[in-house]
């Protein structure tokens, strides 16, 4: 034991002289050792290696332009059934166009029916069944009973349909295919072309081939139907059966060319 605790022996001391703290704790009382960097610590962009390629006048750049995913339009959501059936709705709201179709269907179908009860029944100062197959015959027409009554159901029958809007292309097709003969005949017995010969046949032919193309509208019994209100392919093919109906009836029962003296 001894009363200077913090001296140290001589023989520690002469080893020690020699050699330089390596921590501070070592030497209280010493300065910090000043370690110096073996390289530069980068400070700028160039050091770092971090400069752009900036691309010289008038060469285009070759990075692409940047995107943004927040600036994209997202594409419109797929209609929900509530919104398809309120579409629906909209395309049927065709203001006075099923009016009017209801007032064309009432005059075609007027017509034509007033016309055949004259020929069934001799309504209306009619010449009835018997009147109508001698004046046929006169007129041409072989079979003289069955070309009476094709011309007789069609008129009565279509015409009955057409007021009703039941069954309208066919109904529509069988008064136009019996308009066309009867355009036929009466042109085939007038020297050349005289349209007033023919005026209203032209007319009702084209009032039926119109309700063909364009349907009865929704004022009718066939409103449930697609030709009711958007006619397609079917229409224009029965309007072209029609007219074939018409062309082979006029051949097989009567025959001759109705044109021989359209340009005389």
């Amino acid at each position: 034991m001894t009363d200077k605790p913090n001296e140290t022996p001589e023989g520690a001391n002469a080893g020690s002289s020699s050699q330089t703290a390596t921590s501070p704790y070592d030497n209280p009382t010493g300065e910090l050792p000043v370690v110096q960097p073996t390289k530069p610590v980068p400070r700028t962009d160039d050091d770092l290696g971090l400069e752009p390629e900036v691309p010289a006048v008038g060469e285009p750049s070759a990075a692409p332009a940047p995107t943004y995913a927040f600036a994209t339009i997202p594409p419109a959501p797929t209609a929900s059934g509530d919104t398809a059936r309120l579409r629906r709705r909209g395309e049927y709201q065709r203001g006075t166009t099923d009016l009017g179709l209801l007032v064309l269907r009432l005059v075609v179908g007027l017509t034509f029916l007033y016309h055949g009860l004259q020929k069934l029944a001799g309504w209306f100062h009619g010449p009835g069944l018997d009147g109508t197959r001698d004046m046929l015959t006169q007129g041409g027409w072989k079979h003289g009973e069955l070309s009476s009554a094709m011309l007789t159901v069609a008129e009565v029958g279509g015409g009955v349909l057409i007021l009703l809007g039941l069954a309208t292309p066919l109904a529509a097709g069988a008064v136009l295919a019996s308009i066309t003969d009867a355009w036929l005949w009466k042109q085939g017995m007038a020297p050349g072309f005289q349209y007033k010969t023919v005026e209203l046949e032209s007319i009702l032919m084209a009032l039926a081939a119109v309700l063909i193309l364009t349907g009865p509208g929704r004022l009718s019994f066939d409103r449930n139907r697609g030709w009711a209100v958007r006619p397609a392919w079917g229409s224009l093919a029965v309007l072209i059966l029609a007219l074939l109906a018409a062309a082979g009836s006029w051949i097989y029962l009567h025959g001759g060319n109705p044109f021989t003296g359209f340009f005389s």
